[in-house]
Parts: C-alpha cells; sequence; structure tokens
C-alpha cells in the first residue's frame, strides 16, 4: 500500500535532495513544523479530499476550465497530473529555497504556452493574474477546509491560525503572477463572494467531474477515489454544490462520507509511515548553515577578548 501510494502521488520518487538540503535553508516560506502551512499540507487526508474539493470549485470558472479543457493532459494521463500538482505543493511547501524556485519558474514557462479562447469567446491565458488568483484561493480554501474537518479536533486551527495560513501561502500564488491575492479568512469570503457572478457549470466541468469520480487506475484506486470525492462534495460551499449539480443530503456526508474518509486517511498514513519529506525538511531546517558555527564562535571569542 505504501509503494502504491507513493507511486499515485509522488510518482515512485521522492525526490528528498529537494527537501533534504542545503543545511539550514529556510525554504521560500519559511516556515516551521508546527506552523499553520507545514500542518495543513503535512495532513494527508485533508489534502487529499480537499485536493478533489479544488479541483471541482475551481472547474466552475469558465476561463479556468476551459484552459483545462484544452490543453491539460488529465484524460490521457491523470497520475502523472496528480504527481505534478502533488510535487509542486510539497516543494513550495516544504523544499529548500533552490527547489521552490525552481519548479515555480518551470509553471511559469509552461502557463506561457497554455492560452485559446473558450467556448463563449473570451480569450484566456494560464498567466493572467486573476486566474492564478482564482486557481490559487479555490486551492487554499479548500486545503484548509479538509484539515479543520479532519484533523484531530485538538490539531485544529484557530481563526488567528487560519488567517496565518492564508498570508504563509499567499507568496507561492504571487511568486506565479497572481495579483491581489487573499491573506486572510476575511478577504478568502469576500473574494468568493465577489467571484459568485462570474462562476457557472459548463459541459466541459461536468466531464471533468464525472472523470474525477472515476479517476484510478486500479479498482482499489478507483473505489478510494470514489470514497475521497464524496468526502470532498462535503467541503464545497452549498452554492458549489448547487451549481455542478451535486445533491448529496447533509446526513449522508455527515453520517457517512466523513467517516469514510478518515479511516481510508487513516489507514493510509499508517500504511505510508512516518513522511521521509517532512523528515528530510526538519533535519534541514534544524541543520546550522554553513558558515554560521564559525561565525557564531568568532563572536563568543570578540566578546571574551573584550572582557
Amino acid at each position: 500500500m505504501a509503494e502504491e501510494l507513493k507511486a499515485t502521488v509522488h510518482g515512485g520518487e521522492l525526490k528528498l535532495e529537494r527537501y533534504a538540503g542545503p543545511p539550514g535553508d529556510p525554504g521560500l516560506l519559511g516556515i516551521a513544523p508546527d506552523s499553520p502551512g507545514w500542518r495543513v499540507h503535512g495532513h494527508p487526508t485533508g489534502m487529499l479530499t480537499g485536493g478533489f474539493a479544488a479541483l471541482m470549485l475551481q472547474s466552475l470558472h469558465p476561463l479556468a476550465m476551459a484552459g483545462v479543457d484544452q490543453h491539460s493532459d488529465f484524460r490521457t494521463d491523470p497520475v502523472g497530473r496528480l504527481v505534478r500538482t502533488a510535487r509542486f505543493i510539497t516543494t513550495t511547501t516544504f523544499g529548500s529555497q533552490q527547489a521552490a524556485w525552481e519548479v515555480i519558474d518551470l509553471v511559469r514557462r509552461i502557463h506561457t504556452h497554455v492560452h485559446g479562447t473558450a467556448p463563449d469567446g473570451r480569450p484566456y491565458r494560464a498567466d493572467d493574474p486573476e486566474l492564478l488568483t482564482w486557481v490559487h484561493t479555490a486551492e487554499v480554501y479548500s486545503f484548509l477546509t479538509g484539515y479543520q474537518a479532519y484533523a484531530q479536533r485538538r490539531s485544529r486551527l484557530t481563526p488567528a491560525e487560519c488567517d496565518t495560513y492564508y498570508a504563509q501561502a499567499a507568496p507561492v500564488a504571487e511568486a506565479l503572477g497572481a495579483v491581489d491575492v487573499p491573506h486572510s479568512t476575511h478577504e478568502i469570503n469576500r473574494y468568493l463572494a465577489r467571484m459568485r457572478p462570474q462562476l457557472q457549470v459548463t459541459s466541459a466541468a461536468l466531464e471533468a467531474l464525472r472523470f474525477l469520480r472515476g479517476f484510478g487506475r486500479t479498482g482499489r484506486e478507483r473505489l478510494v477515489a470514489r470514497l475521497l470525492m464524496n468526502a470532498a462534495v462535503g467541503l464545497l460551499p452549498g452554492w458549489a454544490r448547487a451549481e455542478l449539480g451535486i445533491c448529496r443530503p447533509v446526513l449522508v456526508r455527515a453520517d457517512w462520507d466523513r467517516p469514510v474518509a478518515t479511516v481510508i486517511g487513516r489507514g493510509l498514513e499508517w500504511a505510508r509511515g512516518p513522511s521521509e519529506i517532512h523528515a528530510a525538511a526538519r533535519a534541514r531546517l534544524a541543520a546550522v548553515a554553513p558558515g554560521a558555527r564559525s561565525r557564531d564562535s568568532g563572536s563568543r571569542l570578540s566578546r571574551e577578548d573584550q572582557t
């Protein structure tokens, strides 16, 4: 199960060198293991259900969905798409500064080639700052909602920590070119309310939804994905479920979908064991940067000489 999970989410190769060095490197976000950003992006169940929810929410933007429909290889290589997305998130969250900037620069280069015309006649481009803000906001809103639903109650974020999470995640979107990125819960809610008139379901969005429900290479993968998709529906705002035409009673979501996803998540965590990525990142953060020890020693000697 651990190998299958690694193959599905990480392509079978964790690329630990992205997280292990250089010693003392604070990473792009400069966060520690107890930071809200680390806790949210390090929670498997919250990220898996939140990831599915984010894809459903993002699909409601006709221009964003047109870009995915016309340029993405999610139909022919869905696992590859998942691997690239997961690697981007883990690298920018837990990786070194250099590794984070490498994947950001790669995505920016790819975005320059993604442009076209939506079915409604409007032009779009993937590097549109406003579209980047939409994609980012839908992601972080869904990730945090997933964490708050599936983390142990004592580990869930306080309102102040939720604001911190959004602020910690914002630099990644800004580095990609997003503008006016929300930095707090209030700003997230205000942004989503402002965007609602622009959102609507399209035939491409419905096709993507059907595809997500059948995601997986094996029967076991498809079953797990279907159950996690059901749980992800419960993370969506009510208006998003209505727009997508999803009718799933609240009792089913609360008494079946969420408990089942909780069990699946714990099983996946048990199979995976301690995260090698997190361990490598912790070791990097705890290590002394080259030259720091000698500088500290020189500083102590100078103080001793003065006394």
